[in-house]
């Protein structure tokens, strides 16, 4: 074995924009295509935006102007602007920023000074303006490296923070924007702070009823009861419960969306439960309590500590150091404001323990059931290979980057998942076997996820059985062929998830895996098209007469290849569940029983071959 020196060689000093691009997972999470809500694209606006929060907050501006062109953001706020001669050093100088004086942010999300700065070092472009006390101060930056610093001049426009950036290709690779993911965040942000204007792309996000207003939104179910919106000093809270399966929570920090949750999440779970035995006198299951709800929970804090940059989970004890413990602030407030509100209202109050009762009902009902099942699952997985699966999982100690880039590839027969089991990253990616089409579900109760055996496999594969604070994989990618029964497999995994699960859905947790369709090369050069745009394109780009392969189902690709499209160029297609459309509704119409209406709907949107050529030639 070669022997390695270690010497004065081997120590290096990197500037700062040096170690954030080396090491961009340490700021802003994974990387990504833009695909998921966490990527890292998404991160560099909301660092950004978080910024004219905190403005917001403190009572200064209270709108906030945002576009996005041709890759391109631009984010205005209206509130004091940063001081001119300290313009330069807070986008570029670490640990350096107005958020170490608590007397300026109290209760402030970004506290650690590094979110611009990653944003910067992160973008081909960078401009920073500062309109202030009549005077203005521009710098604009490459890379976290400065072109041009602007002398200060007077400006007659209103005072503020206007910050352009473009995320750089070479670091998030064939990246986009999904406005939908983007909106999102922008609604969330109006609920949390009401009376704040936010201006996107020519749309305006605005709420007066806090998360009322977002649960009134989010929900896509009939509630079984009005929505219970209680306020308290630093806490928010919004519930209610439908007849849907899981648990369904949006929680938030200093107005900063915690889609990992935390220490205040797990402590409003645990104060609701108490609450609810209490006002009833019945020591009923936590299951049977939360079973079909939904809540929204908003809680300040002095000085939070989140469990990484990117601030998705927090991990504080207290509400400020030294204080109260978020556990014991969370349940005083719950035991007396939903004590108070179900004593004034009792229809509510009625409507939520029939709930309950029929949740104890199902469950007892499903107990010797469930036990058979856990059995069979654990047997099968230890003599047979349905499940391959990977090192890394969500619930693995540390390793946060490659956590959140785990991935569960479910497949249709041998031959594919083979190929997908040959490719992948044994790190990060595991690999599911169906075997035959699923059963369509809809309609059907709980008891069949226990009955079916492939469908109670997959639960014990995920780890979901109790809801979603063991999932093991942050990625289900359905991974079927691009033909008619591959479609329909996805059709049939993508109800039993929103039947069954529907919380991993909304979650942002399901995914499609997209696939070429064809294979173009000559002897210099091999292109991969996933459609027939693409395809047209390299036959003219790679000359006469190429060789072209369509690509029937996943099973025909070989593992070399495979490794293209399930690596760093993976292309996933987010499952969404879009706010107008109630879940059940849309599954009682596209898998429900009302066959001619949906044979209607196909005819009326069938595109045929002519249709296709005269758009293209439109």
């Amino acid at each position: 074995m070669e022997e390695v020196t270690y010497d004065e060689s081997n120590i290096r000093s990197l500037e700062w924009h040096e170690h954030v691009r080396l090491r961009p997972g340490m700021y802003i999470g994974k990387l990504g295509d833009g695909s998921a809500p966490d990527d890292g694209i998404y991160i560099l606006l909301k660092e950004t935006i978080d910024n004219c929060i905190d403005e917001f907050v403190m009572g200064n501006g209270k709108t906030i102007d945002i576009s996005i062109k041709d890759k391109t953001v631009k984010i205005r706020d209206y509130g004091r602007g940063i001081p001119l001669g300290k313009v330069v050093d807070v986008v570029s100088k670490m640990n350096t920023g107005g958020k170490y004086d608590s007397k300026a942010f109290k209760k402030s999300v970004g506290l650690n000074g590094v979110g611009s700065k990653a944003v910067n070092a992160l973008s081909v472009l960078f401009r920073v303006e500062s309109i202030r006390d009549g005077k203005l101060k521009r710098a604009e930056f490459e890379r976290g490296i400065i072109k041009e610093d602007f002398p200060i001049e007077d400006s007659s426009v209103r005072k503020g923070t206007r910050i352009t950036f473009t995320p750089d290709e070479t670091i998030f690779k064939n990246y986009k924007f999904r406005e939908e993911y983007i909106e999102r965040m922008l609604w969330n942000y109006a609920f949390l702070n009401t009376g704040l204007k936010i201006n996107f792309n020519n749309q305006e996000f605005y709420s007066e009823k806090g998360l009322h207003d977002l649960l009134d939104q989010y929900i896509s179910e009939e509630p079984v009861y009005p929505i219970i919106h209680l306020h308290g000093d630093d806490i928010e809270v919004a519930i209610s419960h439908t007849n849907a399966y899981g648990e369904e929570y949006y929680s938030f920090v200093n107005g900063q969306h915690t889609t990992q949750g935390g220490t205040h999440q797990g402590a409003f779970r645990e104060a609701y439960v108490r609450a609810i035995r209490d006002f009833y006198g019945k020591n009923y299951e936590a299951v049977d309590i939360r079973g079909g709800i939904i809540a929204a929970v908003s809680v300040k804090v002095m000085e939070p500590v989140f469990e990484s940059q990117t601030k998705t989970k927090l991990g504080s004890n207290e509400i400020e150091p030294g204080g109260t413990s978020m556990r014991a602030f969370v349940n005083d407030f719950m035991s007396k404001a939903l004590d108070d509100y179900l004593h004034r209202n009792q229809a509510v109050a009625d409507a939520l323990q029939k709930k309950i009762l029929r949740a104890e009902k199902e469950r007892k009902e499903l107990s010797g059931i469930k036990k058979l099942a856990r059995k069979r699952a654990k047997e099968v997985s230890l003599h047979n290979k349905k499940l391959r699966d990977c090192r890394v999982h969500l619930n693995t100690p540390k390793d946060d980057e490659r956590k959140l880039a785990s991935t569960l590839f479910i497949t249709e027969g041998d031959s594919a998942s083979g190929s997908i089991t040959k490719a992948r990253d044994v790190n990060t990616q595991a690999v599911f076997s169906l075997k035959g089409k699923p059963l369509n579900c809809f309609g059907l109760t709980k008891k069949i996820v226990y009955e079916n055996e492939e469908f109670n496999l997959l639960q014990a594969a995920l780890n979901i059985e109790d809801g979603l604070d063991d999932l093991r994989y942050n990625n289900i990618v359905l991974a079927t062929d691009a033909d008619v029964d591959g479609m329909h497999i996805r059709l049939l995994l993508i109800t039993f998830f929103l039947q069954f699960f529907p919380d991993l859905v909304k979650n942002g947790h399901l995914y499609v895996l997209e696939t070429p369709l064809f294979r173009v090369r000559n002897k210099k050069e091999t292109r991969y098209c996933y459609s027939d745009e693409e395809r047209q394109k390299a036959m003219n780009d790679l000359g006469k007469n190429p060789e072209i392969t369509r690509f029937k189902g996943l099973g025909e690709i070989s593992p070399d290849e495979f490794k293209h499209f399930i690596g760093a160029d993976i292309r996933l297609s987010p499952v969404l569940v879009g706010k107008d459309s109630p879940i059940h509704k849309m599954l009682e119409f596209y898998m429900g029983k009302n066959t001619p209406d949906r044979q209607q709907f196909i005819i009326n949107n069938l595109k045929v071959e002519k249709d296709l050529i005269e758009e293209e030639a439109a």
